[in-house]
């Protein structure tokens, strides 16, 4: 599972997931891409779910980059404690992602199996998510300006 080697500060916020991505919203490495349409915290155990999906529909051909790592610590107390008594203890790693992030990126295979690839890893995420091109974002993006 992924998680940070170390940490500065073992326990966090947990922050607002306002507004569109800025950064990580086009594709850098690839040819086809995975688009957030929500805001979510996405789960370590997640991420690898869609890339094991992903890398077993290519078999092994192709490469796959994962564009977000789960850098922020989630606390849970215990089921059935009383109220109080600080902050729980770490559970799990999420990666914060809001609308518009690249999450996944595929290329070196045909259009084809890139793309049903990504609908397989779109299953194992817990949000509505879109498969694009890299055409299709820089046209998007031409317009918008």
């Amino acid at each position: 599972m992924l998680m940070p080697k170390r940490v500065k500060h073992r326990k966090q916020f947990r922050g607002r997931m306002k507004g569109k991505a800025t950064r990580g919203n086009k594709i850098a490495y690839g040819e086809y891409g995975i688009v957030a349409l929500e805001p979510a915290w996405i789960k370590s155990n997640q991420i690898e779910a869609a890339r094991v999906a992903m890398t077993r529909y290519i078999k092994r051909g192709g490469k796959v980059w994962i564009k977000i790592f789960p850098d922020k610590p989630v606390t849970a107390t215990a089921a059935e404690t009383r109220m109080g008594k600080g902050k729980g203890a770490l559970e799990y790693w999420v990666a914060v992602v809001k609308p518009g992030r690249v999450m996944f990126e595929i290329s070196g295979v045909s259009e084809e199996i890139a793309k049903e690839a990504l609908r397989l890893a779109t299953h194992k995420l817990p949000i509505k998510c879109k498969i694009v091109s890299r055409a299709d974002l820089e046209g998007g993006a031409g317009s918008e300006d």
